[in-house]
């Protein structure tokens, strides 16, 4: 297996597939999974002859149980140092929710300024603010992510179970068909990772304000989200992102859940490839 060790000694695991001379496509998980939540994108990004990477986040997966950093500036510094070892450029960077807060605070802190990124994605992403504030009074009340804390306190593997198999994928809904393999899959990459990084994650992603770096971006952002999303709102998430950014192109989805890169993956596959070859 793979490893970058970053500055403070966490160990960031990551997959490299494809031509090392073929454009880049890096990919970024969302919480609590992993990178093997991308195999579906992965596998047909490669077989288009890209180059495909993706890594697991610190406290995730395969990458370092550490005890500190769980935030979007460490998370994008992660990023940046599995990007500076591999020297990718002109890259792609499609983020999905959890990971769309860590593209935008990458590409506004790093890849843009070091002239490594081509365009972006940003898929059921959290920015700018998930969290209700007096700034952002159309949030998600705070109550909402301390019963996600107590949750996955009380019972992580409970808790992994119910958002698998309710929300995520919209297996909840009326006439929804259940796939127990994904929900087990989902289930699997969250109990490799640590309770703790996914416990400060949840500040992480819910709290973050990422207003400024979406309107620090300038390379083209194809925005990406369905209206049926349960876990982010697409009316604070999506619509928003695409006011704040200055090269979006936004596309919603009607009836597709947060989940939708997997239950909908040919579909963003083909929306996705369409916007890289523009």
């Amino acid at each position: 297996m793979a490893f970058v060790t970053t500055e403070d000694g966490t160990e960031i695991y990551y997959k490299d597939w494809g031509n090392k001379d073929a454009q880049p496509i890096v990919f970024h998980h969302g919480w609590p999974l992993s990178s093997d939540d991308w195999d579906a994108q992965m596998l047909f990004f490669h077989s288009k002859g890209f180059r495909v990477v993706a890594s697991d986040r610190r406290g995730h997966g395969r990458s370092t149980d550490i005890g500190t950093g769980h935030d979007m500036d460490h998370y994008a510094s992660d990023v940046s140092a599995v990007v500076e070892h591999l020297d990718l450029k002109n890259a792609i960077h499609i983020g999905h929710s959890t990971g769309g807060g860590q593209v935008a605070r990458y590409v506004a802190k790093f890849g843009e300024p070091q002239g490594r990124v081509a365009k972006a994605v940003l898929v059921a992403a959290v920015p700018p603010l998930m969290v209700q504030t007096e700034a952002n009074p159309d949030g998600t009340p705070i109550s909402v992510f301390d019963g996600f804390r107590e949750a996955l306190a009380g019972n992580r593997a409970e808790f992994f179970e119910i958002v698998a198999s309710g929300p995520f994928y919209g297996f909840n809904r009326d006439g929804a068909t259940v796939s127990q393999p994904v929900v087990d899959n989902w289930w699997r990459q969250g109990m490799t990772g640590s309770a703790l990084a996914h416990y400060e994650g949840i500040k992480a992603f819910s709290e973050t304000d990422q207003t400024e770096d979406l309107k620090s971006i300038s390379v083209p952002v194809l925005v990406l989200q369905g209206d049926d999303d349960q876990v982010v709102p697409y009316k604070d998430a999506a619509l928003k992102q695409a006011e704040l950014l200055s090269n979006a192109t936004l596309k919603i989805y009607e009836g597709y859940p947060h989940g939708m890169l997997t239950t909908h993956a040919d579909v963003l596959n083909a929306d996705i490839l369409a916007f890289i070859q523009q």
